[in-house]
């Protein structure tokens, strides 16, 4: 396991973790290096994707880039929280949606929302998987690992308007169907 920071971002210091396979994990604590349970850091020098994902993640917080090309390797997911994280990589930049609109476009209904909030919550990897692109289904900004004034601000720099940084404040444009 190997770790990487990028400090200075609108969102504060972004910790990275990768093993030889690709990007693990990213998040914004503050505090020691922790490795993964049953995983230890490396002293190793990291993969050079390591450094890609640095330099990716600067150029998107330079507005210099919109999709992320990265290997991942996201761990012990489950085959339906792989799917949805695939689905979110479909949100254009700059745009949302919502829970039940992704329930949907998986052929969930509406009553699968719920677990997809869930699979959401479950992404190691934010901003590269865009789950800060993800509403709720009254147009507000509901949950985000990382919390909610790093969702705002992840949206404002796609150029997305949000009214604040609480669960109630409203995201506009409003929400954006997407057909698969």
């Amino acid at each position: 396991m190997f770790s990487a920071h990028l400090r200075g971002t609108p969102v504060g210091t972004v910790k990275l973790w990768a093993t030889t396979e690709g990007l693990r994990r990213l998040d914004f604590r503050s505090g020691p290096d922790l490795a993964l349970p049953g995983e230890r850091l490396s002293g190793d020098p990291p993969p050079l994707f390591l450094a890609r994902a640095l330099d990716a993640l600067r150029a998107y917080f330079d507005r210099r880039i919109r999709v992320f090309d990265l290997p991942l390797d996201l761990g012990a997911l489950t085959e339906f929280q792989l799917r949805v994280l695939d689905r979110l990589r479909d949100i254009p930049y700059g745009h949302v949606t919502t829970y039940g609109d992704v329930a949907r476009d998986l052929d969930l209904g509406d009553a699968g929302a719920r677990a997809v909030g869930q699979a959401v919550g479950s992404n190691p990897v934010a901003i590269v998987i865009p789950c800060h692109r993800v509403v709720a289904a009254n147009g507000t900004l509901h949950g985000f690992s990382g919390g909610l004034k790093r969702k705002a601000a992840l949206l404002r720099l796609e150029g997305v308007d949000v009214e604040g940084e609480e669960a109630s404040s409203k995201v506009h444009p409003e929400v954006l169907r997407l057909p698969l």
